[in-house]
């Protein structure tokens, strides 16, 4: 019922959207394309697809970007090609080229004669054929004739490494199948990393063969009281997730958030609370009361089975997220005499170093492991002003900044001490805040922030954002955390179409971003998530007219 409400929704908004008509123009923007490519040049030339459409790849490795346009070209736009191994030209040539130096870069050209997309690595031609459905699609022929193409030459290639989107499971499950829907979407958007948050307070989603009681104990608990038995990933579904994400050039990031938000494995393990903590019940919302023992060997033990286990899972060199964030040091290690005692003994000043010391222990084991550590960056302060790092970060880590307000302070601290960054800002990142007045979440509302269409696309073209450069940015992160999201339904209506400002904002450089030009492209790539079934948000209020003044 809610998917058949969006759907009309979404269909009475591009029947009423004004700015529809720019399809016809010659404007570039007319093309639909989401990111807006690095360059894009017309050749004043034209193609007319033919009906019996060869498509030939040169490399084996293009295997699968052949089959996904091929299917595309079949299913989608109802056209009968053809697909084969071949060094021949087609009607339309997927290529490696060793001159395209980029694993991420790709070069399309529409001429008079063919289409090719070249790129020097599979991710790449990949990325290429995204931007060739875009081109389609923008171009559907109105009464059923021929499609034809207006010759381009587009050169492409990412400002940013990573371009991320984050789900939570851990509040509450979202199934595989679920998960590669939303894998299939993010890849026609060039998104390459999804992190998955698997564990917190409301739920332990992955299963850890030597120690079951996380799963048994800790996956029967969610966000919403209503549901009582959540679910989990076995390693057999994280691995065929992996693969799967890995054929569309993303990667896979697991999230196990430590010391806090921990109460879904001190339910399964009380043994391991900070010895000040009180028993954990179902926690309907947030849970901050509770804490990792920082003194207990069994503590680390049980993080390191964790991350052995997930390091077969996952492939060497895959980074792991550890949380360490929003841990409440000042109701327990700093309160506990046994961590009192721990802190006097290594000469720390204060308990909040303790995580300095938590922390060489947890990352010892995932370097150990062959795993790339992550944490979310906290400062000496939740808000301005705030001056430091909570704790000493060593320098492999990659930090995540996002709370609301810190992210200029985050990058001037990162910038200084030589680390990575990714941005991930609360007050414009965070997809699971209202879109709109009145747009609320329909349980656990906290009076949350809303963040527009418009504010997702331009927070990081105010304020002289990168006045002293941005050569440390890893990239960019969109954060949907579930306590909210009950389905993969409520997952698309959250996450589009502000997933496409932050897919723009990752991919596309500075001087070719522009807020008017992105209102004029979003209404064909709308219109594509539509016939794709995906329940996005209609953005009513981006093309309703400006009250006079």
């Amino acid at each position: 019922m809610e998917k058949n409400i969006i759907k009309r929704l979404s269909l009475l908004f591009l029947l009423l959207c004004p700015l529809w008509g720019l399809r016809a123009q010659e404007s570039m923007d007319a093309y639909g394309l989401i990111p807006q490519p690095r360059m894009i040049q017309k050749t004043g030339t034209r193609y007319r697809l033919p009906a019996k459409l060869r498509l030939h790849y040169n490399d084996a490795r293009l295997g699968f970007a052949s089959e996904y346009l091929h299917q595309y070209l079949r299913q989608e736009l109802s056209l009968s090609p053809t697909s084969k191994l071949s060094k021949a030209p087609g009607h339309i040539s997927l290529l490696i080229d060793p001159q395209v130096s980029d694993e991420e870069a790709y070069r399309l050209s529409i001429s008079k004669t063919g289409l090719s997309v070249r790129a020097g690595h599979e991710r790449g031609a990949l990325y290429g054929v995204m931007t060739l459905m875009q081109l389609l699609h923008s171009h559907r022929p109105r009464f059923g004739g021929r499609f034809v193409l207006p010759g381009l030459e587009i050169d492409d290639q990412p400002r940013y490494r990573m371009r991320a989107l984050m789900l939570d499971p851990a509040r509450n499950f979202l199934p595989v199948a679920q998960v590669k829907r939303f894998l299939d979407r993010m890849a026609r958007y060039k998104f390459n990393t999804l992190q998955l948050h698997l564990t917190d307070d409301q739920g332990w989603r992955v299963e850890i063969a030597s120690h079951p009681d996380l799963t048994r104990i800790g996956a029967r608990r969610s966000s919403h009281e209503s549901i009582t038995d959540n679910g989990f990933y076995t390693a057999n579904d994280l691995k065929e997730l992996v693969a799967y994400a890995a054929q569309r050039g993303i990667e896979i990031i697991p999230e196990v958030d430590v010391p806090g938000h921990t109460a879904a494995l001190l339910l399964a393990k009380p043994e391991l609370r900070c010895d000040i903590a009180r028993e954990t019940d179902f926690v309907l919302g947030k849970t901050d009361n509770v804490m990792l023992s920082a003194v207990s060997e069994a503590t680390f033990k049980v993080l390191d089975d964790v991350l052995r286990e997930l390091s077969e899972i996952f492939p060497r060199g895959t980074r792991i997220h550890l949380g360490g964030d929003e841990s409440a040091i000042e109701r327990n290690w700093a309160v506990s005499p046994e961590h009192q005692e721990l802190q006097k003994k290594l000469g720390y000043d204060g308990p909040r170093a303790l995580m300095s010391y938590f922390f060489e222990r947890v990352l010892s084991s995932a370097r150990k492991y062959g795993l790339r550590p992550m944490l979310w960056c906290e400062l000496d302060n939740i808000r301005m002003p705030a001056k430091e790092y909570l704790f000493d970060y060593p320098k492999d880590v990659e930090l995540i900044t996002w709370r609301m307000g810190l992210t200029p302070k985050c990058l001037d601290l990162t910038r200084a001490s030589g680390h990575k960054i990714i941005l991930a800002p609360g007050e414009a990142a965070y997809f699971d805040y209202p879109q709109f007045r009145g747009d609320l979440p329909e349980f656990n509302n906290w009076g949350m922030p809303i963040t527009t269409l418009e504010r997702a696309y331009t927070w990081d073209l105010k304020n002289n954002l990168y006045a002293s450069g941005d050569g440390h940015v890893l990239g960019v992160m969109g954060t949907l955390w579930g306590e909210a999201i009950k389905d993969m339904n409520r997952v698309f209506y959250m996450t589009y179409p502000r997933a496409l400002a932050l897919a723009e904002i990752g991919w596309t450089t500075l001087p070719r971003r522009d807020w008017a030009s992105f209102v004029h492209r979003l209404p064909l790539v709308l219109d594509e998530l539509l016939r794709s079934g995906i329940p996005y948000r209609p953005p009513f209020e981006v093309y309703a007219p400006q009250p006079s003044k």
